[in-house]
């Protein structure tokens, strides 16, 4: 059974769009990192273990990813494990920012997702890549406010409205940093009423209503369903985000490491990416 640890503990969501959130340890990124290292890495393979049998993937694969690719990962980690018996999938959903942290620091994994190419350089400047990361989708942000969007907001400018609770990503998160980027190309200036450690957080908070409104990306916006409405803008087109991952020079488990990879980049996997909302590559 595929498991994951994620970003910090929020509150139980319903069912989304692309299944339902089953209980698990949850983790920020960097303490997830930090529990892998005390534990000797033991959610990677086991010491010796060559990760293929029959030249087929076998055993534990570890994969660190963007926090809003918890959907569409959690579905292909399930059909990985379907494909390939003998195998499971364990996840630590993030801050890219957090995640390439406890890379650099040692934290063991196999497989590194970022949302975007200014994390993944971290980890490339660091040697922790092995060969160059490539991008396997695109993102774009997008207004998450209230359903029924009581306070009608239509564009970023109207998130400076007095008494508008509005929250973004930290600018060191990759949503944060395309949110400012979004804004400066508004015009826009903007004190939100918190900086949030990884979109899931940021949406939450407008799902818990505790804000009017978040800058997150679509594919958030899409799989909370009807807790939240998005509102599209212009000027999102001036902060794509490309997602590269990577397959880890010191990957406990590099056979599956690199089968999973082959998968969210294969027609199957963009497919489940393209449903969640992600552009191609």
């Amino acid at each position: 059974m595929t498991r994951r640890t994620a970003h910090p503990p929020r509150r139980p969501r319903p069912r989304t769009a692309l299944g339902t959130r089953r209980g698990r340890r949850v983790l920020t990124g960097a303490a997830a990192a930090a529990a892998l290292l005390l534990t000797g890495g033991c959610a990677g393979t086991a010491p010796g273990e060559p990760g293929a049998r029959d030249g087929n993937p076998t055993g534990t694969v570890t994969v660190f990813a963007a926090a809003s690719l918890e959907e569409s990962f959690t579905v292909l980690g399930e059909r990985f494990e379907k494909a390939h018996p003998g195998t499971e999938v364990t996840f630590n959903f993030g801050g890219s920012d957090s995640l390439a942290a406890g890379i650099t620091n040692g934290a063991p994994a196999d497989v590194f997702a970022a949302a975007s190419t200014r994390t993944m350089e971290v980890v490339t400047r660091h040697g922790d890549a092995d060969g160059t990361p490539a991008p396997f989708a695109r993102n774009r942000l997008a207004i998450a406010t209230l359903p029924g969007n009581p306070r009608s907001i239509r564009s970023l400018s109207d998130l400076t409205r007095p008494g508008l609770k509005v929250v973004l990503c930290d600018r060191a998160v990759p949503c944060g940093a395309a949110a400012r980027t979004a804004l400066d190309a508004a015009g826009v200036g903007l004190t939100p009423v918190s900086y949030e450690q990884d979109v899931k957080s940021a949406l939450t908070k407008v799902e818990l209503k505790e804000a009017d409104a978040a800058v997150v990306y679509r594919t958030d916006v899409r799989a909370a369903g009807d807790r939240v409405e998005g509102v599209e803008f212009p000027e999102s087109a001036e902060a794509v985000n490309a997602y590269p991952a990577t397959v880890l020079k010191n990957a406990p488990n590099p056979t599956a490491a690199r089968a999973f990879l082959a998968l969210v980049r294969s027609a199957e996997g963009q497919r489940v990416l393209n449903g969640a909302g992600f552009l191609a590559p």
